[in-house]
């Protein structure tokens, strides 16, 4: 089978529905795999996702972006600024995923963590957490609009006239959004909706759930 470019939506702690997904998609070596920020967080298993993101790192080419809620935990356990606001947001979940305090967070998982990097693109696509500045270049876009923007489905074409895929906003309803060449993968795993997957290569969606249940969408169109 040819190498594919698969991108992972919000995971927020979803240990077992990233499980059903890496494994029902069998992900190889030659894939390349973007998870497009906020691992951590909400869901019931921050531990065990991270542990699954840097088995991957082993197992294909893994893509880490930085969400805003890997900048608040990676703020909040030095006591920063953003630390009442993570508690409160997914924080502590988190925290309880390890053990009952910070010093049970394992070094190697924080150290993982700060790997993260701000957006990454290929020949065809750019891959962000939130969204990005209009007109403003990639390397020039600012932490605020990269990780916390909220995405409106009103975006424009990227000028590049690439696809840009995103997270962080999550549609409710489970359903991943496509807008002007944006795609919107934060299908709301935490929250009794999905864990989506994007097949950039074939241009199939796959979905999974934390109760361990996965669904072949099929080809991922304007139309969705």
């Amino acid at each position: 089978m040819s190498a594919r470019v698969l991108a992972i939506g919000d995971i927020h702690g979803c240990d077992v529905a990233l499980e059903v997904l890496v494994h029902k998609l069998n992900i190889r070596a030659a894939d390349t795999l973007i998870v497009l920020g906020d691992a951590v967080d909400r869901g019931p298993g921050t531990k065990r996702v991270v542990e699954q993101l840097i088995e991957l790192e082993d197992a294909c080419r893994l893509i880490f972006i930085q969400g805003n809620h890997e900048e608040m935990m990676l703020d909040g356990l030095k006591g920063g600024r953003f630390e009442d606001i993570w508690l409160n947001n997914g924080g502590q979940e988190a925290i309880d995923s390890y053990g009952r305090s910070y010093a049970d967070v394992l070094p190697e998982h924080v150290e993982f963590l700060k790997t993260a990097i701000d957006y990454w693109e290929n020949e065809t696509a750019i891959f962000t957490h939130a969204s990005l500045e209009p007109d403003v270049p990639l390397n020039e876009q600012s932490p605020e609009w990269l990780r916390w923007t909220r995405f409106t489905g009103e975006e424009a074409p990227h000028s590049s006239g690439k696809r840009v895929l995103c997270g962080h906003t999550p549609r409710i309803s489970g359903e991943v959004t496509l807008a002007n060449g944006w795609v919107c993968l934060d299908t709301w795993a935490y929250h009794d909706g999905y864990l989506s997957c994007l097949d950039l290569t074939h241009g199939l969606l796959y979905q999974s759930q934390q109760t361990g249940e996965f669904f072949e969408r099929g080809v991922l169109s304007e139309e969705e």
